[in-house]
């Protein structure tokens, strides 16, 4: 199993992998967000990305902070071309922040929920597709890629092919 709490694991994948690692070492993403456990989880580690995936980077953020962790993140990612755009919501009944910007051509979304990385929703996830994927094969793999150009959201993919009647839900028991 990939250690996905350490970012060496993209030097030595895919193309695309390898070329986030370095806009995120370039940018030192991680030790800007290093007070916030942040986990790389979405498509990306899994290699089930597609043009315009985005890195998604997990982090424990005490809401009611929020303004703390917003000026912070303002200090700390404080190159003049990025434009971050934040938006609050609810996420499986938890307060949730989103903060979203470019980082050359990688889209970046930085998730924000007050609970531990390694317990949120998006690293479970994750953890459970690519379980799926190494049991199911090559196959299986590409038909997700080609679902997931067709439009259709990564879990929401997986509940197609697997027959499940609430993926979110379901991906967690895997």
């Amino acid at each position: 199993m990939i250690d996905f709490t350490n970012l060496d694991y993209l030097k030595s994948g895919n193309e695309r992998q390898k070329r986030a690692y370095e806009v995120l070492e370039k940018y030192q993403i991680f030790e800007k967000l290093k007070p916030y456990s942040p986990v790389l989880a979405g498509t990306i580690p899994i290699e089930i990305d597609i043009e315009n995936s985005d890195l998604d980077i997990i982090c424990e953020v005490d809401l009611e902070f929020e303004e703390d962790f917003l000026n912070d993140m303002s200090n700390r990612l404080s190159p003049a071309d990025i434009e971050v755009k934040i938006e609050n919501i609810i996420v499986d009944g938890e307060k949730s922040i989103i903060l979203n910007f470019m980082l050359e051509e990688f889209p970046i979304e930085i998730f924000g929920q007050n609970k531990p990385s390694l317990e949120q929703n998006a690293y479970r996830h994750m953890l459970a597709e690519y379980r799926i994927l190494k049991e199911k094969g090559a196959d299986f793999k590409h038909k997700i890629i080609e679902l997931k150009k067709q439009g259709i959201k990564t879990e929401p993919a997986f509940g197609l092919l697997m027959d499940l009647k609430n993926p979110y839900k379901d991906l967690l028991k895997f």
